[in-house]
């Protein structure tokens, strides 16, 4: 665009001198030398902050790469002052577009000229998920790609490759969220997993399994983590499942310490409020400063099974409200981390309806918070990783997508929706009650898909997913990027590149 108008301009009749004309190339060169020498200041800036790890550092400076590149062809967009990460755990392109199409069906449309909230944001791309020692990587490398800027190794939370058992102090890699804090943004996380799961405890913890979510491994656990966050004045946000990591088992928890860090939460922050369900969320008023809230004892239920009374779970909607409410009350901004935990748990059960309506739930999530926040924030929609869900067959328009798409070669029907892997195999079908007779109700909470390959709990997928942006920042999201390079668009917009 830039040389466009600069060719126009030297066209104009009103411009003849050609000593006028190379003045003003000069003058439209200088802001391009001014970036240059703030891109080379801000880095000399933050060489304390790069990680130790040579292979952790080549994936840091690959991922700062990527992005300044993209600046010099999308200029004169204005910093961000808020950023939110949405991420949909196993939310494949598959997932998007059959969620996409269930939703609009049940407006009463066709479904497949519908969109979902995200996917009119102006800017999209693929994202390549693979970990360091992985093709089909797990949620933990995955989130950490996303939060530190660096790929690592399968099962391990926000340290890098390097990082072994036993040892509690190498390895670690600063989070966005950290720096935010350092910075003095207000941060938290929203998830509908367990507070301590793989995707929000990448947001602030460190640790070489990411099953330490109650006990540490001779190390600290990633619920203590959270309650002993050192960086800034700490999270004031944290919602989600997960309550036994919290209490000890005289408690009906599943802490062996004795601690409960519930009530440590609530006399470590002033301002420290802890709710358990519906109605006490609601009632979180903005002298609220530190909010700890979880609603289950494991994981939340799926919105659609939740109990919606007050006293019950709220929705990952009313979460995501809520804790915005809270964070804009910082005049410098905030960085918060809403995760669609269960669109994972649907899939891996091979029961397609779940993951959707999960999707669907997500998608009512992120339209609540455009509604919230204004063109200063940049919010980032994406997956960590994909699922084995495929749809086939050949449908007619309007066809349901969690119906039957036709018939196969033995002229038993067939399902739209199947998966690669998983429960719904043949092997472990109900007695008299098999996935391709024409009288089971596909559209049931407990019909599980079809599957080629038997096992247990289906797997993850290995292709690239989506990622969709709009705000200042978003313009740096485009073609296919690796994974971590998210981090570094989120750190350029928010923090300067800091």
């Amino acid at each position: 665009m830039a040389r466009q108008s600069a060719s126009s301009t030297s066209q104009h009749p009103l411009i003849a001198n050609w000593t006028l004309h190379r003045w003003i190339n000069r003058q439209a060169l200088m802001p391009v030398v001014c970036l240059s020498f703030l891109l080379t200041f801000a880095s000399t800036n933050v060489q304390a902050e790069l990680p130790a790890n040579a292979n952790a550092l080549k994936w840091y400076k690959a991922g700062q790469s990527f992005v300044k590149q993209q600046k010099r062809f999308t200029r004169g967009k204005k910093r961000a002052k808020n950023v939110i990460l949405f991420v949909g755990d196993g939310m494949s392109i598959t997932t998007v577009t059959a969620s996409r199409i269930y939703e609009g069906q049940m407006n009463g449309a066709n479904g497949e000229e519908h969109m979902l909230s995200f996917e009119n944001f102006p800017h999209t791309a693929l994202s390549k998920t693979y970990a360091v020692d992985r093709q089909v990587a797990d949620s933990a490398p995955t989130a950490t790609a996303m939060m530190t800027g660096v790929k690592t190794r399968f099962r391990t939370l926000g340290v890098d490759a390097s990082a072994s058992h036993g040892d509690c102090q190498n390895g670690h890699l600063r989070t966005l969220l950290e720096s935010a804090e350092i910075k003095g943004l207000s941060t938290g996380f929203v998830t509908t997993t367990r507070a301590t799961h793989a995707t929000s405890a990448a947001t602030f913890a460190h640790a070489i399994e990411r099953d330490y979510e109650s006990e540490g491994g001779g190390c600290a656990d990633i619920a203590q983590q959270l309650i002993e966050f050192p960086f800034g004045d700490g999270l004031e946000v944290a919602m989600g499942g997960g309550r036994q990591m919290f209490i000890p088992v005289s408690e009906g928890g599943k802490r062996k310490d004795g601690r409960d860090l519930t009530a440590e939460w609530q006399a470590k922050y002033k301002g420290a409020t802890y709710v358990t369900d519906t109605a006490s969320l609601k009632s979180v008023d903005k002298n609220t400063d530190h909010l700890l809230g979880l609603f289950s004892d494991s994981h939340m239920s799926f919105s659609e099974l939740r109990d919606k009374s007050p006293k019950g779970e709220p929705s990952l909607t009313e979460m995501t409200g809520k804790a915005i409410e809270l964070l804009q009350k910082n005049r410098k901004g905030f960085f918060l981390m809403v995760e669609g935990g269960r669109i994972d748990h649907g899939h891996h059960a091979g029961i397609a309806k779940l993951a959707l309506t999960e999707t669907i739930e997500f998608s009512n999530a992120i339209r609540r918070a455009t509604e919230l926040v204004g063109s200063d924030t940049l919010i980032i929609v994406t997956a960590d990783h994909s699922h084995t869900m495929t749809m086939a067959g050949y449908p007619r328009r309007g066809n349901p997508i969690l119906g039957f798409a036709g018939k196969d070669a033995n002229k038993r029907p067939y399902t739209t929706l199947s998966y690669a892997n998983g429960p719904g195999h043949r092997d472990f079908a109900k007695e008299g009650v098999e996935s391709d007779s024409p009288n089971t109700d596909t559209e049931a909470f407990d019909f599980k898909q079809a599957a080629a390959i038997p096992l247990r709990v289906e797997t993850h997928g290995g292709e690239d997913v989506a990622i969709y942006a709009t705000g200042p920042g978003s313009q740096w999201v485009n073609g296919v990027m690796e994974q971590n390079v998210i981090f570094h668009v989120m750190n350029e917009a928010l923090l300067g590149g800091k």
